[in-house]
């Protein structure tokens, strides 16, 4: 066969799928504007109201293809332990004999695109090519957001076999034929039976996450669930961190914060809100680049409170998935400013009224381009990427984890991650308060063993000379009635301003036996009013909830077995011993 690898494959794939035409996609605006036609030609898309959303438009998917589907996303690793036992996995012998009759034909009067796209700023040595062939033109238009997509990425590749290919098709987005399938050894990704962002936008978690987090341990470099921001102090200098939260823990909105400290001269710069590639710079320092070029974002509970930039940024080429819309074609979720009026077309596209259930369904979406959002900062796509200061994980707990404490050191931090969880809430499940353990918010995203994932984690501190500080939050302590103790939202830009000033070794803090913990007088509390009692109880070390906890992540690392680093049971020892527990 002649022509290039890229050129070879995708031929293979269509002598499979059988598409009745192939449209490379070059990137530029006059093909987004062929494709929105195509998508409302097929009703795909329906075009939102072009005076107030210019641009934007709504894709409505299938009722039962409207989140990932974590139990049906494998690892298909050669040996089933280099998956771990909190991945699915799936022999890729299996994997193949299942899904290859799936896709056999699966394209059949249809449109196959192919796109090329760069995960990574363009030029920069962090990035990667992707290759995903698609026969969905909302998948198409989503990835040129989501991505560098087109002639760009082409130029990067060149001749190069060095992309990841990716294979999507809808299928006849039947559940019961639904896989999402990691091939890490090939770097290769088969996704059919749903058009959900998470398992159909190859380029997000599946390349992005699954298939880097393996790459990056044989490389020596990081894949992580995190967002990246600055904040700006008054002399202008700019103290980058890292952030990962499991889901329904305010990610996105931390990473877009508008400061009340702003007169202070305490401004908050969004590098990306949900993905981080880190690396070991030459200076010793860890460096991270956001890989994607937009944010898939979650509609309810988003509005000018909660989150006033991204609100200012969807309000002009995005598309927006299984939201209400109202009479005059504006976009409407639960949530959003002020209540809804009295009739809508909820997300399945029937009439609505109150009482009814919700309009917008709670795990609609917005896809929109990074570079609409007002809190961008102006060096969100440096080539080398930006130096991360401090590391953060944060989690959703009651009563165990004070507001926020500092580890003792980097082998300290990443125990603090390894044993990170969240409580689930009322939105999440029927039960409140059921705790989930999620290290490093990566349990349903990293593609290996998560044994050997903290171990790779060791490794790349131990060759960091100037590590970043490791941080743990907590937004969502609460009192003695269930109400939150903290104001939450633009106000955790004073939890941020106190781990900058740790950084620089100037905040104030009290060793505990979890770590260093703010002394009541060094978080900048003027204009909240927040009584000595309550900061108190925010910062407070709950000993008998430590215990519990400590059993808890014991029954968690035992399942890694001797994948687990003795690190990790050395620090998990040592907090029983400062705890005193038995």
């Amino acid at each position: 066969m002649s022509g290039t690898p890229l050129e070879r494959w995708v031929d293979e794939v269509a002598a499979i799928t059988q598409p009745d035409r192939i449209v490379w996609c070059d990137g530029s605006d006059e093909e987004a504007q062929r494709l929105y036609e195509q998508g409302l030609a097929e009703k795909t898309f329906y075009r939102l109201n072009q005076k107030a959303y210019p641009g934007c438009h709504l894709h409505r998917s299938h009722p039962s293809d409207v989140a990932r589907t974590e139990h049906l996303t494998f690892i298909c690793s050669r040996r089933q332990e280099d998956a771990g036992p909190t991945n699915n996995w799936m022999s890729p012998e299996e994997a193949r004999a299942k899904t290859l009759p799936l896709f056999r034909g699966a394209m059949r009067g249809r449109t196959m695109y192919v796109l090329p796209y760069i995960m990574g700023p363009v030029g920069s040595p962090f990035s990667k090519v992707g290759v995903e062939v698609t026969d969905s033109v909302y998948v198409a238009a989503s990835m040129r957001i989501m991505t560098r997509l087109g002639k760009v990425a082409l130029e990067q590749l060149g001749s190069s076999e060095d992309f990841c290919p990716g294979l999507h098709s809808l299928g006849d987005l039947s559940p019961e034929r639904r896989f999402i399938l990691h091939f890490p050894e090939e770097r290769t990704i088969w996704s059919v039976g749903s058009g959900y962002g998470g398992n159909a936008l190859l380029g997000k978690k599946c390349f992005s996450l699954r298939i880097a987090s393996w790459m990056g341990r044989q490389e020596g470099w990081l894949a992580e669930h995190m967002l990246i921001l600055g904040l700006e102090d008054p002399s202008g200098q700019v103290w980058y961190m890292a952030a990962a939260f499991p889901s329904a823990c305010g990610k996105t909105n931390l990473a877009m914060l508008v400061s009340p400290l702003a007169d202070q001269g305490y401004r908050v710069w969004t590098v990306g809100d949900d993905i981080a590639w880190l690396r070991v710079g030459p200076d010793g320092r860890l460096w991270a680049v956001n890989p994607e070029a937009g944010f898939f974002g979650v509609a309810p509970g988003t509005s000018d409170r909660t989150n006033p930039n991204m609100m200012a940024a969807i309000r002009r080429s995005t598309i927006f998935t299984n939201v209400a819309i109202t009479q005059d074609g504006l976009p409407w979720w639960e949530g959003i400013n002020g209540t809804g009026p009295d009739s809508l077309i909820d997300w399945r596209g029937n009439r609505w009224s109150p009482g009814s259930d919700k309009a917008a369904h709670p795990n609609s979406r917005f896809t929109v381009p990074a570079r609409n959002c007002p809190s961008m900062s102006p060096h969100w796509e440096d080539p080398q990427g930006v130096p991360i200061s401090a590391i953060i994980f944060g989690g959703r707990r009651a009563r165990v984890a004070p507001l926020v404490y500092q580890s003792f050191d980097w082998q300290h931090g990443v125990f603090v991650g390894a044993g990170m969880a969240s409580e689930t809430t009322a939105a999440a499940i029927h039960a409140v308060g059921v705790t989930r353990r999620d290290p490093m918010a990566m349990l349903p995203f990293c593609g290996y063993n998560m044994g050997d994932y903290f171990a790779h984690w060791l490794r790349v501190g131990a060759r960091l000379s100037q590590p970043p500080a490791i941080f743990h939050v907590n937004w969502f302590r609460t009192g003695e009635s269930g109400q939150f103790l903290w104001p939450g939202f633009g106000e955790n830009v004073r939890v941020l301003k106190w781990i900058v000033e740790r950084v620089q070794g100037k905040g104030e803090a009290t060793e505990t036996p979890i770590g260093f913990v703010p002394t009541p007088g060094s978080l900048d509390l003027e204009g909240l009013s927040l009584s000595p009692e309550t900061m108190e109880e925010l910062l407070r070390v709950d000993r008998d909830a430590w215990e519990q906890e400590l059993a808890e992540q014991k029954q968690f690392f035992e399942q890694f077995g001797e994948r687990l680093p003795q690190e990790i049971w050395q620090e998990h020892a040592a907090l029983a011993a400062r705890l005193g527990a038995s």
